[in-house]
């Protein structure tokens, strides 16, 4: 793999994570799913917490690493986030998120590894992992509710699709606009 030839396992493991972290940070609903998510995402140059994390699992796993797959449900409504007065009014309809990262065994301990936004991303402030010495737990990119470990790909697509269900179809649409608008918004602080 070109991203670690010649590290050690822990330069190699930051700079899988560097390399993933990097990738502008947009939510592609087609790029969801652990299929086309990580092939996806390297294609577009581009793509949300999950082909980011479906990627970094695979990379991890050949590094040789455990991983878990790591629900997190959120608001975005209530993350520190200096959002533009157009993303402001949906925030109160938008229902719970169920934000993706992983856990990987490193040196005997399950460690948090999220790799989900780009460093441009943090002059609004978003969470964004600055830094992570391959050893230890990153910064977590939400204000989670609680965190689910789930034991399988499988176990976390379930798990999602059954939330996602639950929308009211107020919510799905005030959701898909609420993307639209973020990605537009995600374009302009990077322009």
């Amino acid at each position: 793999m070109q991203w670690t030839e010649n590290r050690s396992p822990e330069k190699s493991r930051i700079a899988v994570f560097e390399h993933i972290r990097d990738i502008p940070y947009a939510i592609i609903p087609e790029l969801r799913g652990p299929q086309r998510g990580p092939s996806g995402i390297l294609e577009l140059n581009k793509g949300s917490c999950q082909p980011k994390h479906y990627l970094l699992a695979i990379l991890f796993a050949k590094l040789g690493l455990e991983i878990k797959y790591v629900t997190y449900p959120f608001y975005w409504g209530r993350q520190p986030i200096k959002y533009p007065p157009e993303l402001k009014a949906l925030l109160k309809e938008l229902p719970p998120a169920y934000h993706l990262t992983l856990k990987a065994r490193i040196n005997g301990k399950w460690v948090l590894v999220d790799a989900t936004f780009d460093l441009v991303l943090k002059k609004a402030g978003f969470p964004v992992n600055l830094t992570w010495d391959g050893s230890s737990d990153s910064l977590n990119a939400v204000l989670p509710l609680e965190e689910i470990i789930h034991e399988s790909i499988a176990e976390r697509v379930s798990f999602e699709a059954q939330q996602k269900s639950l929308y009211s179809q107020q919510q799905i649409k005030a959701y898909a606009e609420f993307v639209d608008k973020l990605n537009a918004w995600l374009l302009r602080l990077r322009a």
